[in-house]
C-alpha cells in the first residue's frame, strides 16, 4: 500500500509551509489548496513556487468555497489544516466538505498548541481554546476520523526572550520569573512539529487520538531555563519573581488582546496546563515515543543560536563603529589639509 495523498490547507503560512515540506520529504503525494490571490503576494508566490518545484500539486480553492474544497478532497486521503488561530472556526466548511467528499481517512485540524481540553484558565483566554475545542467536538460528532497534534508552544514564541514580556532578546542582567518558577512548559520548533505530524499521517495508533509532543530536552521550568541561560552566558542574573496573584491582576488590568502573552504564560508556567497530566492516562499518545527516529531541536540548541545571533550582532555593531571612526578621522584630516589625502 502506497503512502497517503496529503492535502495541506494553509500551506503559505509558517507551519503550513513546514508541513508541506515534511510531507514531500516523506514521499507523500502532496497537494496544497491555494487561493488565486496568493499568487499576487510576493512571499506567498515564492513559497508556492518552491513547493511546486519540490513536487507539490497546487489546487485552486479556498475554505469559503465548499465546491472547491470537495473537488480537492476527492483527490486525496488525508487533510491537514494549518490556518491561523484567528481562523479556527473557519474550519467548519472544511468539516462539511470532508463529509460530502466521503473519502477522507484522516483529518488533522488546526489545533496545534496546547490541548484545549486541558486548560485551567476559566474565561481568561477570551475563547481562544474553547473555539478549538468546539471544532474538535464537531469533528467527533460528525464521525470524521482524526488526529490532533498537541505541540504546546512554538519555539519561536516567548523563548527568544526567555519568556520576558515585551522583550525580543534574552536578558543579560535581570530576569522576571512567573509563579514559583518550578512549573514546566514545552517548546517545539515548527519544522519539528511538522515532522512529527507527517509521521502520524499513516499511523493507525494515532487514529482518533491526540498526539502530545513533550520531547526530552524541550520540557523546562522557568527556573531551569534561567539556569541554562546563565550557564551559557557565564553570569548570574538578578531574579524578580511575579506571584500568581500579581500576574492575574496584571492580566485583568490589561485590555485584550494585549494581555494574551501573559495569559499563555499563566497557563503554561503557573497552572502547568502543558504538563500537569499523564499522557497515556488521558487517552492520548506520546509522539516522541511513537517516533524515536524523528530528530528535533532542543531548547539548549536553540539558545545556542540566540547566542550566535547576539555575537554576530555585536560584531556588526563593532564594524559599523570602526567604519564611522575611520571616516571621521579621514574627514578630519582632509579638513585640516592633510596633503596625503589630496
Amino acid at each position: 500500500m502506497g503512502k497517503s495523498r496529503v492535502l495541506i490547507i494553509g500551506a503559505t503560512g509558517n507551519l503550513g509551509h513546514q508541513l508541506a515540506k515534511a510531507s514531500l520529504q516523506s514521499s507523500h503525494p502532496t497537494f496544497a489548496l491555494v487561493r488565486d490571490s496568493a499568487f499576487s503576494h510576493p512571499h506567498k508566490r515564492h513559497v508556492l513556487q518552491t513547493l511546486s518545484d519540490a513536487g507539490a500539486t497546487l489546487l485552486e480553492g479556498s475554505i469559503e468555497d465548499e465546491s472547491s474544497l470537495v473537488e480537492a478532497m476527492k483527490q486525496v486521503d488525508v487533510v491537514i489544516c494549518a490556518v491561523s488561530s484567528k481562523q479556527v472556526l473557519d474550519q467548519k466548511p472544511v468539516i462539511k466538505a470532508i463529509k460530502r467528499a466521503g473519502c477522507i481517512k484522516k483529518f488533522i485540524p488546526s489545533e496545534f498548541g496546547l490541548d484545549p481540553e486541558k486548560t485551567q484558565m476559566s474565561d481568561l483566554d477570551h475563547g481562544f481554546y474553547s473555539r478549538k475545542a468546539e471544532i474538535r467536538h464537531l469533528i467527533e460528532a460528525e464521525g470524521i476520523p482524526y488526529t490532533c497534534i498537541s505541540c504546546n508552544f512554538f519555539m519561536n514564541y516567548l523563548l527568544p526572550s526567555l519568556v520576558q514580556l515585551g522583550a525580543k532578546t534574552p536578558p543579560m542582567d535581570k530576569v522576571t520569573i512567573f509563579g514559583n518558577g518550578n512549573v514546566k512548559g514545552v517548546f517545539v520548533k515548527q519544522s519539528d512539529i511538522a515532522g512529527f505530524t507527517i509521521s502520524a499521517v499513516d499511523d493507525p495508533r494515532t487514529l482518533n487520538k491526540v498526539v502530545y509532543l513533550r520531547p526530552p530536552g524541550n520540557v523546562y521550568s522557568m527556573n531551569e531555563l534561567v539556569e541554562l541561560w546563565e550557564s551559557k552566558i557565564g553570569k548570574k542574573l538578578e531574579k524578580v519573581y511575579v506571584t500568581e496573584e500579581d500576574l492575574l491582576k496584571k492580566i485583568k488590568e490589561t485590555p485584550f488582546p494585549d494581555n494574551m502573552d501573559m495569559v499563555f504564560i499563566y497557563s503554561a508556567f503557573v497552572k502547568g496546563d502543558q504538563t500537569y497530566f499523564d499522557i497515556e492516562a488521558s487517552g492520548g499518545v506520546d509522539g516522541t515515543q511513537l517516533y524515536p527516529h524523528q530528530k528535533y531541536t532542543t531548547i539548549s540548541e536553540y539558545l545556542d543560536t540566540l547566542l550566535e545571533e547576539k555575537a554576530e550582532g555585536q560584531m556588526d555593531c563593532k564594524w559599523i563603529l570602526f567604519r564611522a571612526v575611520i571616516i571621521f578621522e579621514v574627514e578630519e584630516r582632509f579638513r585640516n589639509g592633510d596633503r596625503c589625502l589630496q
